[in-house]
């Protein structure tokens, strides 16, 4: 678990937090040059109230290039 998730599970209340939780778990990151996806939640971050998708630049865990991402909603 991240710092900003034990953050959130200490100051928010329960039902909260696990709102924040259950919605960054359906956001999804994808490497747009291997196709490697995963959870918000699973990377160690929170995306709570968010809408739209949008590409980030980052290193993929599984091919460990720098390339762009598209974070996007999977529900």
């Amino acid at each position: 678990m991240g710092l900003i998730q034990k953050i959130v599970k200490a100051v928010f209340p329960v039902a909260t937090a696990a709102s924040m939780e259950a919605q960054s778990r359906a956001w999804m990151v994808k490497c747009n040059t291997c196709g490697t996806e995963q959870s918000i939640w699973d990377m160690g971050g929170v995306r709570w109230s968010a809408s739209g998708s949008k590409t980030t630049p980052s290193k993929c865990l599984k091919c460990g290039r720098w390339t762009v991402h598209t974070i996007y909603n999977s529900k």
